[in-house]
């Protein structure tokens, strides 16, 4: 059929407004497509140019330098020392088990530490680096890098790691750092990131733990390049952190490392203490361990030692101690009842050798009595007759009043682990934790420093302090924090009478300076350096009815873990003192036997700056003393050394 004219114009019409169409749709995706080029690439350009680096850049931490601990005159007790180690990196090393076995016949690792690094770093993300060594000899490290190409992965670097030059005098104070665990993790809110570096180390206890965020620091960065594996490309900017800030303590390196030396191979504390301003100047636990081996990674065998050794090496006796006071608190029963009013100074109390309530005989120490006594021979004697008929005048509520006054029954604020608060008794304390009444044999067994009541070394030198000083000095054990002085807290009268306080220290100067004082025998000659104090003896088993009758078995007859516990508290000078001192053995036996002359010589330490002076110990015991103070394995002033024990 043939088309027409029209028919073809109107063809021609329609493929015209078709292909208008087309064009226009085509032009109209262009121009989109060209806007939107325009916005990512222009509009958008910092943003995706900020996205790729992010993809090619990581930012890793470096870890700060550690602060540094001293003692007050600024000598070493923490310190930080080069540590040659080696990291590997599986993403590196490609078959990292059998790289690892390869270093393993280059440095020394057991078979035990071998395989639990293997474990280690197959379980880390493949470009993590993983320490496998640390500590390394100089001859280890270089022969380390010198196989380097048979060791792909393998980085021999040199890092930083705690020391303790002093080693066991300030264990149980400073403490020591290890790994980060799990468990150190989960006990923080917001963890630093810092502690999720493999083998980062931190505080684990005593003033490296409490005082963890001074002394670590903040972290430092550094930018690199990596590429898509995560391999490290080249470093492009390295941003130093802040280092830890240095803390200078309270404590006298030198009278520490004497008083460790003084208290030998016993199961005892010793605390010395400024009355002054509450500096603790001494602070000693015995037996100590070497806080290095926790650092270095402690054996099986070495920390087996340590926890079946029955004298408690790692326990901190001074503050988690606690034990029965024994005539060390008579002070306190005293000074309650003087100040309520139920006794003076010179009110009297006749002692057969026992009191009797309620069927029970309650003994005094010497079974055939004092007789009459009143407050200053009742001190200087310990007649504990006196003190039972005195406490059933004033109560146990006032007793323990009067303790927590003088700071018994409180946890002192110090950055040490487990400072105990001891137990300061009263009626309300017993109805809470036994669920019983308070008994008039309770408050005689208290007014004695037994029974219910605890302290420890610490609590027993600030109690003196206090009785010295007559204000509430309260313990401090940070000097300084980067050379800026700490303030000191200006301690406040502690609100008791004076002439009770002078009462009090007259007797306990009688004590160890009166003809029948229990502590004669540890007195100082020296009438600059007199000292006054309280011996105590607390006893750690029952003692039968039958064997009063029969004789009170001697201590030295008892197996040691069954003997009394030996206290002594005291300060000096007594014109103008200066510092408190407390000391415990643990089963020692009589406290002027064991721990009173351990007090005389520290405080003598501390008062004189250097070795007791002879010439103010009895004439009649200068020998002796002489003999054992050359005998004692004091370090070295300068070097800092401890001199090897001689054969016998």
């Amino acid at each position: 059929m043939r088309r027409t004219a029209r028919d073809t114009e109107e063809t021609s019409r329609s493929l015209t407004r078709r292909t208008l169409m087309l064009g226009g749709a085509m032009t109209a995706v262009v121009a989109a497509l060209g806007v939107r080029m325009r916005y990512l690439q222009v509009d958008q350009a910092d943003e995706f140019k900020l996205l790729a680096e992010e993809n090619r850049i990581n930012i890793r931490l470096i870890p700060p330098e550690r602060g540094l601990i001293q003692d007050r005159n600024g000598k070493l007790i923490a310190a930080n020392e080069q540590n040659y180690r080696v990291v590997i990196t599986r993403e590196a090393a490609g078959d990292a088990e059998l790289v690892l076995r390869r270093l393993a016949e280059i440095i020394p690792m057991t078979p035990e530490e071998l395989e639990r690094t293997i474990v280690e770093v197959k379980a880390l993300r493949a470009f993590v680096p993983v320490t496998v060594a640390e500590r390394l000899s100089w001859d280890d490290f270089s022969k380390v890098a010198l196989n380097a190409p048979a060791l792909p992965g393998v980085v021999p670097e040199v890092g930083l790691s705690r020391r303790y030059p002093l080693d066991k005098d300030f264990a149980h104070v400073v403490g020591y750092v290890g790994p980060v665990s799990e468990k150190d993790l989960e006990a923080l809110e917001n963890p630093d990131p810092l502690l999720k570096i493999p083998k980062f180390q931190i505080g684990k206890i005593g003033v490296e733990k409490w005082m963890e965020d001074t002394l670590r620091g903040r972290a430092g960065t550094k930018r690199i390049e990596v590429n898509s594996a995560g391999r490290v490309m080249r470093e492009l900017e390295r941003l130093e952190g802040d280092p830890g800030k240095d803390i200078r303590l309270t404590i006298d390196a030198d009278v520490q490392n004497f008083a460790q030396a003084r208290l030998g191979d016993e199961s005892a504390a010793v605390v010395v203490m400024d009355v002054t301003n509450g500096d603790l100047i001494c602070i000693a636990s015995s037996p100590s361990f070497d806080p290095n081996l926790f650092v270095r990674g402690i054996s099986f065998d070495d920390y087996s030692t340590l926890t079946e050794n029955d004298h408690r090496p790692l326990a901190n006796k001074t503050v988690s101690g606690a034990y029965p006071p024994g005539s060390t608190f008579k002070m306190v029963t005293a000074l309650a009842a003087l100040e309520a009013g139920v006794t003076t100074p010179d009110t009297k109390v006749r002692c057969p050798g026992y009191i009797e309530f309620g069927g029970r005989r309650f003994h005094c120490w010497k079974r055939a009595g004092h007789g009459s006594v009143n407050l200053e021979r009742s001190l200087t004697e310990s007649c504990d007759v006196f003190f039972y008929d005195t406490a059933q005048k004033v109560g146990i509520d006032k007793i323990a009043e009067m303790g927590r006054k003088l700071g018994l029954g409180l946890r002192h604020d110090l950055p040490m682990s487990a400072i105990t608060e001891g137990i300061m008794p009263d009626k309300a304390w017993k109805l809470e934790r036994h669920k019983a009444d308070w008994r008039i044999g309770d408050t005689i067994n208290a007014s004695i420093g037994q029974g219910y009541v605890l302290t420890s070394p610490l609590q027993l030198a600030v109690m003196t302090a206090r009785i010295a000083s007559g204000r509430a000095v309260a313990p401090r054990l940070v000097r300084m924090i980067n050379d800026l002085e700490v303030p000191e807290t200006a301690a406040p009268p502690l609100d008791i009478s004076v002439d009770h306080l002078a009462a009090i220290r007259q007797g306990m100067h009688e004590v160890v300076n009166g003809e029948h004082g229990t502590a004669k025998a540890s007195r100082i000659v020296d009438p600059a350096l007199v000292m006054a104090g309280k011996t105590g003896t607390s006893q750690v088993r029952n003692i039968s009815a039958a064997e009063r009758e029969s004789g009170v078995i001697s201590n030295d007859d008892l197996p040691w873990n069954r003997r009394d516990h030996a206290l002594f508290v005291g300060f000096a000078p007594f014109d103008a003192p200066r510092y408190s001192v407390a000391v415990v053995v643990e089963h020692g036996g009589g406290g002027s036997i064991a721990a009173a002359p351990i007090a005389r010589d520290v405080l003598l330490r501390a008062l004189s700056g250097g070795l007791p002076p002879l010439d103010a110990y009895p004439s009649s015991q200068r020998a002796r003393i002489e003999t054992m103070l050359n005998e004692l394995p004091l370090r070295d002033p300068v070097t800092g050394l401890t001199p090897a024990p001689t054969e016998t």
